[in-house]
């Protein structure tokens, strides 16, 4: 199955039964989210068959597994992984 996060057409291939966690930083100051179907939502996931596509409506994102290590370590100005997923 291929992970797709947008809006940075970022792809990557998951394996069967591997589980991933996307996670997003608000993009304002006040922790408010502009949304894309629904206001104030920091994701929009889009199902198909073969793939899947997370909007992540935040300024960057992290791709970790549900142990929390790092799949794809940003390389922009993001801030450091927390446990806080939506901050």
């Amino acid at each position: 199955m291929e992970l797709t996060v947008e809006p940075w057409a970022d792809a990557y291939q998951l394996l069967p039964g591997q589980t991933c966690v996307v996670v997003t930083h608000s993009p304002t100051e006040d922790g408010s989210w502009s949304g894309t179907l629904r206001r104030d939502e920091p994701f929009q996931v889009d199902h198909r068959r073969d793939s899947v596509t997370v909007w992540a409506n935040g300024n960057c994102f992290h791709l970790s597994d549900m142990a929390g290590g790092a799949i794809d370590a940003a390389d922009w100005e993001c801030p450091v992984q927390s446990g806080d997923p939506e901050k």
